[in-house]
């Protein structure tokens, strides 16, 4: 599943208008190199924590402690992001106002 969230949150975070996640499960993925942790309390409570590249700064992914077999990967960062296509938009309740949802995705107000 790949998610557009367009929470003030991930505005700032991406410093564009959305930012683009990827849910994969944890073990269909590895990483080389050091990442530095991030988190923060979202607004339903739980955590969000993020893996970062303590050099350039790129989030590489987020993740949820409550659900440790799952990862928010942001592809953002592949080198062929020709495979991402957003599947479901959400906080659309905090979308830009100049962007246009594309037909034949769900879209969520909030967090579904």
């Amino acid at each position: 599943m790949v998610v557009a969230c367009h929470c003030k949150e991930c505005q700032k975070l991406s410093t564009s208008a959305f930012s683009i996640t990827a849910i994969v499960d944890t073990d269909t993925v590895e990483f080389q190199g050091d990442m530095t942790e991030w988190s923060r309390v979202a607004d339903s409570g739980n955590i969000n924590g993020a893996k970062f590249c303590p050099t350039c700064g790129n989030r590489i992914y987020h993740f949820d402690p409550k659900e440790p077999g799952k990862i928010k990967l942001k592809p953002s960062n592949l080198s062929d992001t020709s495979i991402i296509k957003p599947t479901a938009h959400v906080w659309i309740s905090e979308k830009q106002d100049w962007y246009s949802l594309p037909e034949g995705v769900a879209v969520y107000e909030k967090q579904p």
